[in-house]
């Protein structure tokens, strides 16, 4: 498979050998930086110019410690300075004035500027997301009077976007592979050893993690036993979506900042996973409540007459007690209340069970040839904007009578997800076999949702005796769509 692979995605793949190298081990780098620098200074054979990239990363990727010398190099001693960061903009509604923030370095918008003539030449590339990757140069603007204050400038940015995403041409190389070869790429597209796991069942656990990496407004849960790589999934993989620390959750940073009018992470990002949800603590429950709800239902906020609106995803994430790990009984007594009422679980789409997938070890590292961790990110985030999906699950679904809507948006929110992660070269209904969308798509939503329902019916005697739909396949395999 590597051969065809290599044939068919040309440099879009790379030698990945997180097993054995030790020289990423120190830089705690996101797989997709990681990954953009082994393009780079790696060759056709998988041997990389580490010393290349050791001058690289010295000159253009700081650690965090470096920030006071930077300081020095751009505020005392008048030089400019060009590094790799993150950058999040800030327009001022009153004044006009744009300024940015480096979230890595704790650089606040406060004690910045962008100039409108700097703006006007790249704009465009920093008002795509809340947060940006790219090569900022940065300078200082010394006061002009003496009331005024110094700030630091943005003098110029080029955009961290190593690849052209043809999304078509992703969709048609599908075909070439069947699906037990596709879900080892995907696996690998993720640094995992795909030969490590026991069986199929174990890998589709791993990937039903990127669900929400492909699908708008997909909101899920997931408990799992500790190790078994859910913060590096969301916080690691894609730099289209962020992890949060479940105890630095706030109205204000999740949804917007009324002092410092500024929208949280829910905007301008793909998915937002709130990691330790068992130490989530909010001071007004009721005012979290509400919003929380509000936004998983709709899409919309108003934070004290604020509205905003963000297609971002929500996972949950928290560790589960062996003796909880059963889906037919109630998990949830270790959570904070916000957690345990049947209104909040409804808006929740899909529960993944953490404990089919296997704790962190060496045999699960990969070292080969896999897709380039950066252009599969750009392609998920990509496949988030093809609504073609939606509409052939909603033609191969038949819905039966009185359904309940919660239930039949979780179980075509999900399976569509599935279609795009799993079998992204389908264009019409018949691209795909009755049993394959059964099996890899229906089958594993339904069961998602059904966890999510037997919680609730715990909670609540309302949600007792009531089944997920029966939901019919609609695709005859021996006649051309029309």
């Amino acid at each position: 498979m590597i051969d065809k692979l290599r044939e068919y995605f040309d440099d879009m793949v790379v030698y990945k050998d997180i097993k054995n190298s030790s020289f990423f081990t120190g830089l705690n780098l996101p797989s997709f930086l990681r990954d953009y620098l082994i393009k780079i200074y790696q060759d056709e054979n998988g041997n990389i110019d580490y010393e290349g990239m050791s001058e690289f990363i010295k000159n253009r990727i700081p650690r965090k410690e470096d920030w006071i010398s930077i300081k020095d190099k751009v505020v005392i001693e008048g030089e400019r300075v060009k590094f790799l960061t993150r950058i999040s903009i800030d327009i001022n509604v009153s004044t006009q004035s744009i300024s940015f923030s480096l979230p890595d370095f704790g650089l606040s918008s406060k004690d910045t500027i962008i100039e409108p003539h700097v703006w006007d030449t790249i704009k465009n590339d920093l008002i795509s997301a809340r947060d940006v990757w790219g090569i900022v140069e940065l300078g200082y603007k010394y006061p002009e009077t003496p009331k005024e204050k110094g700030k630091i400038k943005l003098c110029s940015f080029k955009n961290f976007c190593p690849y052209k995403v043809d999304l078509d041409y992703y969709k048609n190389i599908r075909k070439n592979f069947d699906i037990h070869e596709w879900i080892n790429i995907l696996l690998e597209a993720v640094d995992y050893n795909s030969s490590g796991y026991e069986d199929e069942h174990q890998k589709l656990a791993v990937l039903t993690r990127l669900l929400i990496f492909v699908e708008k407004k997909l909101n899920i849960i997931e408990l799992a036993p500790k190790g078994t790589g859910k913060s590096y999934i969301f916080g690691h993989v894609s730099k289209y979506g962020t992890l949060v620390d479940g105890g630095k959750v706030s109205r204000s940073k999740m949804f917007y900042d009324n002092a410092a009018r500024r929208y949280g992470f829910i905007q301008g990002n793909d998915f937002v996973a709130i990691d330790e949800i068992k130490l989530v603590k909010f001071n007004d429950d009721n005012e979290m409540r509400s919003i929380l709800q509000g936004y998983m239902e709709y899409g919309t906020f108003n934070c004290n007459g604020v509205k905003g609106e963000s297609d971002a995803g929500i996972v949950f994430l928290g560790n589960i007690a062996q003796d909880n790990m059963d889906e037919y009984k109630y998990m949830l007594d270790e959570l904070p209340p916000l957690f345990q009422e049947t209104a909040l679980l409804d808006r929740i789409h899909g529960f993944i069970k953490g404990w089919d997938i296997p704790r962190m070890n060496d045999n699960l590292k990969l070292t080969g040839w896999a897709l380039n961790s950066e252009y599969f990110c750009s392609i998920m985030h990509a496949l988030r904007e093809d609504s073609s999906y939606r509409t052939i699950v909603d033609r191969i679904i038949e819905l039966p009578d009185k359904a309940d809507t919660r239930d039949t948006e979780a179980v075509k929110r999900l399976a569509t997800a599935y279609l795009k992660l799993l079998f992204p070269n389908v264009r019409k209904v018949n691209d795909i076999s009755e049993r394959e969308f059964k099996i890899y798509c229906l089958k594993p939503a339904i069961k998602m949702r059904e966890i999510v329902r037997t919680q609730q019916a715990y909670l609540d005697k309302e949600y007792k005796g009531k089944d997920i739909p029966e939901f019919k396949v609609l695709i005859n395999e021996d006649k051309d769509e029309k």
